[in-house]
């Protein structure tokens, strides 16, 4: 019989304890696990959000494996080399959390690779189990998909605990943003938090249209390539500002009304 009583989460504050930097990044961190729970993204205590930690390159912010997304605070992060160890993390009361094995195999892939990547999102949604699972994958059917048309895929090979996959993890991903692990879920990456949760949002957003329209047993209603050619080119970095940049702030003022305490 499981065991019911209440145990209490006790969090040992950590800004004094680190740089004003990594300070920042804890926040926006934080942040990221609470908007994707506020906008119906997580899977329990499942997935992981992380960020390099700025000025050490092979160090980056993770979640501890047994607390909520929206229970996510800047002090509660754990600070990770890209080689597994832990070199930071809070005391955490009755409870004695570490990082999760699948967790860091993915994201210490695309840490140590793509060093101009500061934020890895993960996640397990309906929505994109379902697209992941399609052998016709994302389908550029709405201008917001469209902005992935180039989309990377991975194939699944179990859940991810092999040191051995995160080479083609990294090679799959390449250089886009957004990669459809199959059979699995979506994984976004960022320079920024907010340009990596921007990703994550829209990819999602075309997840549910595709599944909304598929529903409906109708044909879609087919766009032109040089149509889609030209508003995939419409989004790409080179012609716009970066995502993330005008939405982040008011994001956070957002959770500073719904629940501040991300930011402790």
């Amino acid at each position: 019989m499981l065991e019911h009583a209440k145990k209490t989460l006790r969090i040992t504050p950590m800004r004094e304890r680190v740089s004003p930097a990594e300070w920042q990044a804890r926040i926006d961190c934080a942040a990221c696990y609470r908007l994707v729970a506020h906008y119906g993204m997580a899977d329990m205590m499942a997935n992981h959000i992380s960020v390099r930690v700025p000025g050490e390159d092979n160090a980056f912010l993770i979640n501890p494996y047994g607390m909520m997304y929206e229970e996510m605070t800047a002090s509660s992060l754990i600070k990770v080399d890209i080689d597994g160890t832990i070199l930071d993390k809070p005391d955490y009361g009755d409870f004695d959390f570490g990082i999760n094995r699948a967790g860091y195999v993915i994201h210490s892939a695309i840490h140590r690779a793509k060093h101009e990547l500061d934020c890895v999102i993960h996640t397990h949604t309906w929505p994109g189990m379902a697209v992941s699972s399609l052998e016709c994958g994302l389908l550029p059917m709405t201008q917001t998909a469209m902005r992935f048309t180039r989309i990377s895929y991975h194939e699944y090979q179990g859940v991810v605990l092999d040191l051995a996959e995160q080479d083609a993890l990294v090679a799959n991903l390449g250089d886009n943003n957004a990669m459809i692990l199959r059979n699995h879920g979506l994984l976004t990456v960022g320079r920024t938090v907010g340009e990596a949760f921007n990703a994550l949002h829209r990819l999602e957003l075309s997840c549910r249209a595709q599944i909304a329209a598929m529903s409906c047993n109708t044909p879609l209603h087919p766009v032109p390539q040089p149509v889609l050619d030209a508003t995939y080119q419409n989004y790409q970095p080179n012609v716009r500002r970066p995502y993330g940049l005008m939405e982040w702030p008011g994001l956070l003022r957002m959770l500073d009304r719904l629940d501040p305490t991300y930011a402790e």
